[in-house]
């Protein structure tokens, strides 16, 4: 593998501020990975048809820079939905079927891989819980941002003192859904035609995703905020699902996006 120096991720002001010093995170872009062609960079996604030996050290980079080895980088197979998994001393390696992990345990990097959805990052630096999450339209509507929440509760997290972060993510003028899509969220809660404008085609609007996510975020009693970065025109940082569909390409890679309690 090429010789190149760890990643440096986004890090957020608001994060690392409520967070403490004992926790670490990083919003990953695909600068500073082994992968080439339509996956160049850091593509962490084992369900890509990347070169598995590439995405593996692009992983073991990512958990290097929080000082852990490869083995504790912790992420699941996602599947767009509301579930969410404690990770705990007995951890390793398993990736169960679930969209969010939290846990109280040091030296375990909790990690969301996305490619337009929402990477959200909690900490509750206060009582020493954190959390991490994926949440496209689905996981947003179904629950998965209030389950996390309340996943970290029940490991002793409280919830005025948790911060959420959303990361890189597709947004509101980059995507453009149908008239039925449009018509489930006004069906769910009518109030939610906030997160739509019209867009230029007939009967179409335009989904502002990250105001949706944020909205349920802090009405689930938490602080929240975003880092604004749009994943679809930023082809040189982040992957796009959406903009590879749009290309025509064959497959995308995924960002990741991760945070763990130091260990002492």
């Amino acid at each position: 593998m090429q010789d190149l120096p760890l990643p440096t991720p986004i890090e957020s002001p608001l994060l690392s501020q409520a967070a403490g010093s004992r926790i670490r995170h990083g919003f990953f872009t695909r600068e500073g990975g082994v992968s080439e062609g339509i996956y160049a960079g850091l593509n962490v996604g084992v369900g890509s048809s990347d070169d598995r030996d590439r995405v593996m050290e692009n992983r073991a980079r990512v958990a290097a820079w929080f000082g852990l080895g490869a083995d504790r980088l912790a992420t699941v197979h996602q599947v767009h939905s509301p579930d969410v998994v404690v990770v705990d001393e007995t951890y390793a390696g398993d990736r169960p079927k679930v969209d969010a992990m939290v846990t109280s345990v040091p030296g375990v990097a909790l990690g969301v891989l996305s490619a337009d959805c929402g990477p959200i990052l909690f900490a509750d630096g206060r009582n020493g819980v954190i959390g991490a999450a994926h949440a496209g339209w689905k996981g947003a509507l179904g629950g998965v941002l209030e389950n996390t929440i309340d996943a970290m509760v029940a490991l002793g997290a409280a919830r005025e003192t948790i911060t959420a972060v959303l990361g890189p993510s597709i947004g509101p003028a980059s995507y453009e859904v149908g008239p039925e899509f449009v018509e489930r969220f006004l069906g769910f809660d009518p109030s939610y035609a906030q997160f739509f404008t019209p867009s230029e085609k007939p009967g179409h609007a335009m989904f502002d995703l990250p105001a949706l996510t944020i909205s349920r975020l802090r009405q689930a009693g938490v602080t929240a905020d975003t880092l604004g970065l749009d994943t679809y025109p930023d082809a040189g940082r982040f992957y796009s699902y959406r903009r590879t569909t749009h290309a025509q390409e064959p497959d995308y890679g995924r960002q990741i996006s991760a945070i763990s309690i130091r260990e002492e």
